[in-house]
């Protein structure tokens, strides 16, 4: 009888010990996965990923900031019909200054419409700040106010030989937050817009190593910061 308990109570120690050795090993198991699940999980405050955050254009609270025909976009011009067969209005998505995505038009030449479109695309996706984006037919085809409401815009037939907007194949961006400045030699000539000063802190501004500076140029497009006789901040031509 002695001999049976002995042999009872060490079976018991034996599946005492491995009843730890379980434990034990269950506990490595809850270890590795706590470690490899939370290694592998996207940390989104230190994500160095420089994918843009997608933008859904068709959502209800985009705001419309005009809805022109091409026949209303360009009543009133004077130029040529030649001139005309050339443009095309395009619709445009951005981000305004009032945080919201907003929906506009450009007037521009056919030849950088494409173009355009991806800008607009890539500059909604980095959420870089447009105030407003409307054929310049709303400011009865006056530059200047255009600029000085701060709008963005392509197509305005002026004097064809300095003026690439005569052909829809410049535009200005946020004309009032990248203001023309002269340079030496030629500070006798009065900065436009009016009232504007430039400040590159400012969301919706350019400079040299802008993301959208260095996204138009990649299409060919032309910096007027780059300009002999002035800083013409606002404008990109092809």
């Amino acid at each position: 009888m002695a001999k049976i308990n002995r042999i009872y109570f060490n079976l018991i120690l034996i599946d005492f010990y491995n009843f730890r050795q379980m434990n034990k090993f269950l506990s490595f198991l809850s270890l590795i996965f706590f470690i490899t699940f939370f290694s592998c999980s996207p940390d989104k405050k230190n994500s160095n990923s420089t994918e843009p955050t997608k933008i859904d254009k068709t959502n209800n609270t985009v705001i419309v900031d005009c809805h022109y025909t091409f026949e209303e976009a360009i009543a009133g011009s004077k130029a040529p019909k030649a001139v005309i067969q050339q443009l095309q209005l395009i619709n445009v998505h951005y981000y305004s200054t009032d945080g919201k995505v907003h929906v506009g038009q450009i007037l521009t030449n056919r030849e950088i419409a494409e173009d355009l479109l991806h800008l607009f695309d890539f500059m909604l996706q980095v959420r870089f700040p447009i105030a407003k984006a409307i054929p310049i037919i709303k400011y009865n085809w006056n530059d200047n106010l255009s600029m000085q409401a701060n709008n963005t815009y392509s197509f305005c037939y002026r004097n064809t030989s300095y003026s690439k907007h005569a052909y829809g194949m410049a535009i200005d961006i946020n004309p009032y937050f990248n203001p023309i400045h002269w340079k030496n030699g030629f500070q006798y000539r009065q900065d436009k817009p009016l009232g504007a000063v430039y400040n590159p802190k400012r969301p919706g501004t350019f400079y040299q190593s802008h993301p959208v500076v260095l996204e138009f140029k990649k299409y060919g497009l032309r910096w007027g910061h780059n300009f002999s006789r002035n800083y013409d901040d606002h404008h990109f031509e092809k």
